[in-house]
């Protein structure tokens, strides 16, 4: 069968519109973060989103409870009921070029415990959101099963405001191998430049679980791999941009927002977030090339918002 992304109308569209060198309606002026703000507040999700100004976030990135009966904070009676307190803010604060990423499983199957399927159908027909892409996150190690296929893979939705959502697909291209890299700059279907940067990594992603022994380790025990974050954040926000996580959990969100020039808004109501990321600091080594940043706790938001400000130049600005 055809490869029907080569009769896609938009496709061949943005590839002319990349041949010819203009941009895209969704493209951001490029932002330089003189340093960055890494916000944290040990705070409930629900409370603290109200505060947040309308228009204000790039990039949500949210690992949410599953209703596991892990902890305290993965408890609740019914969990939609719940979820739909945050679910109902998260439009009103994205900005119009802005991304949402909601991390989850298919595998809980009633209102009791935490489901994708719920969230998603509650987005689609309760909020403006726009439903862009489902990642699979697919690892080889994991639990053994006899009454149901033994699971590996989580999932995670990717949530749009607008059809102008920011997303920088060379910041994460895959490079080919030598032997595949030339079968591919022999089709004449592809575009040789694209080659040259690399493959679309695709919607499945294969990328290890942490062990128990892992150096990424800072103790939480729903620690996502950093490779996993890291792609999120380097395609759907862009320097000096900012992302928020109101379940930042591990803090692994801010560390990578450091490493790759973001600024954070981490919230949990836990305060051992910020153990954890001391923990990631001391991790991440002094190899790691990033812009300063400040670490700000429980500051008054408008605070926040007002520092972040005084971090960025536009290149357009200097040019004046």
């Amino acid at each position: 069968m055809s490869n029907k992304s080569h009769f896609n109308s938009g496709l061949r569209a943005l590839n002319k519109q990349k041949r010819d060198g203009e941009k895209h309606s969704s493209e951001i002026d490029d932002v330089l973060a003189s340093k960055t703000i890494q916000a944290f507040f040990i705070d409930d999700a629900i409370e603290f989103l109200q505060k947040v100004p309308s228009n204000s976030i790039q990039l949500i990135l949210v690992d949410p409870p599953y209703n596991l009966d892990l902890e305290s904070w993965d408890t609740f009676d019914n969990y939609l009921q719940w979820a739909k307190q945050w679910l109902d803010e998260i439009y009103r604060i994205l900005s119009p070029s802005g991304n949402c990423v909601i991390f989850g499983g298919f595998q809980y199957q009633d209102l009791k415990k935490g489901d994708l399927l719920e969230i998603l159908h509650y987005t689609r027909h309760n909020t403006d959101l726009r439903f862009t892409n489902l990642v699979i996150w697919y690892y080889k190690n994991g639990m053994s099963a006899y009454r149901y296929f033994a699971n590996r893979h989580e999932e995670a939705v990717w949530l749009t405001k607008s059809k102008k959502y920011y997303f920088d697909l060379d910041s994460v291209r895959v490079k080919y191998s030598p032997e595949k890299k030339k079968a591919a700059l022999r089709d004449k279907r592809l575009n040789p430049d694209n080659i040259e940067k690399g493959k679309n990594p695709t919607n499945v992603w294969e990328i290890g679980r942490l062990n128990g022994n892992s150096k990424e380790r800072v103790g939480h025990p729903t620690q996502k791999p950093l490779a996993i974050i890291r792609r999120f954040v380097k395609s759907l926000s862009y320097e000096g941009s900012t992302v928020l996580d109101f379940f930042a959990g591990s803090g692994t969100t801010a560390r990578v927002c450091v490493e790759e020039n973001r600024h954070s808004i981490m919230v949990d109501s836990d305060e051992k977030t910020l153990e954890y990321f001391e923990k990631h600091i001391k991790n991440k080594g002094a190899h790691i090339k990033h812009k300063p940043f400040e670490q700000h706790i429980n500051k008054k938001l408008d605070d926040i918002f007002e520092l972040i400000g005084q971090c960025n130049n536009y290149k357009s600005e200097e040019k004046l």
